[in-house]
């Protein structure tokens, strides 16, 4: 074997997220042009998307192939013209706005999952489950969930959804407009080390009960019973 292609496997294996990337976004917090992102890009490029991408690589076989986002914002429709974003996503979907999270930013690094941004589709097949027997096996999935002190998301209505009574089952649940659980490592010492990699892994471990009652249920966002 090569010493290039030994060189290439050696580079996809996580050995951590070096503090140099945290200090990257936080001093992108006062710098956000083009000039300052044309002299750090090097920086970007070695201490964010290449450990990232090598912690893709190393949970790929367990769940999946990830899609790491561009670091650039849209700014066309935005009065805000900051180029960059303030963080490094990275999602493995298994359905239609259904997918396992991974962020960097200078708070830390955030984990997570689930049903973001659904259509209106899947947000009705959301609720019918809800209200349905099925819905027992999320609500406990999300009690174990807060327990372990996961911060769930539901981004809920004010007032029940239309065509659902104020006694309804888990109206608590139906009022949720989506369903995401995350949460937040910020300790440097792990974040610096394979321990990162060991968070990611058994968090989205213990999220994928909630991301398979999320598939089957939710689906994908058209008619999940056409070919």
């Amino acid at each position: 074997m090569s010493v290039r292609i030994l060189a290439s496997l050696a580079c996809m294996r996580f050995t951590g997220f070096p503090a140099e990337g945290f200090a990257f976004y936080e001093q992108l917090a006062t710098h956000n042009t083009k000039a300052w992102w044309a002299e750090h890009r090097a920086t970007y490029d070695d201490c964010i998307k290449a450990p990232m991408t090598a912690l893709l690589a190393e949970l790929a076989g367990e769940f999946g192939e990830a899609k790491v986002y561009r670091p650039y914002r849209d700014t066309r429709f935005s009065k805000d013209k900051a180029p960059l974003k303030d963080h490094q996503g990275a999602v493995v979907m298994i359905e239609d706005a259904i997918g396992y999270y991974v962020q960097v930013s200078a708070s830390g690094v955030m984990i997570g999952g689930g049903l973001y941004a659904p259509a209106p589709t899947q947000l009705a097949r959301l609720r019918a489950a809800i209200a349905s027997p099925a819905g027992v096996s999320l609500e406990t999935d999300l009690t174990r969930l807060r327990r372990g002190r996961w911060d769930v998301d539901g981004s809920p209505l004010k007032t029940r959804p239309k065509g659902y009574a104020a006694d309804a089952p888990r109206l608590d649940l139906l009022r949720m407009t989506r369903v995401v659980a995350t949460k937040t490592y910020d300790d440097p010492k792990t974040l610096a080390s394979r321990k990162a990699l060991d968070a990611v892994r058994r968090d989205w471990r213990a999220i994928t009960p909630m991301m398979e009652w999320l598939a089957d249920h939710a689906g994908p966002e058209g008619d999940p019973d056409q070919d």
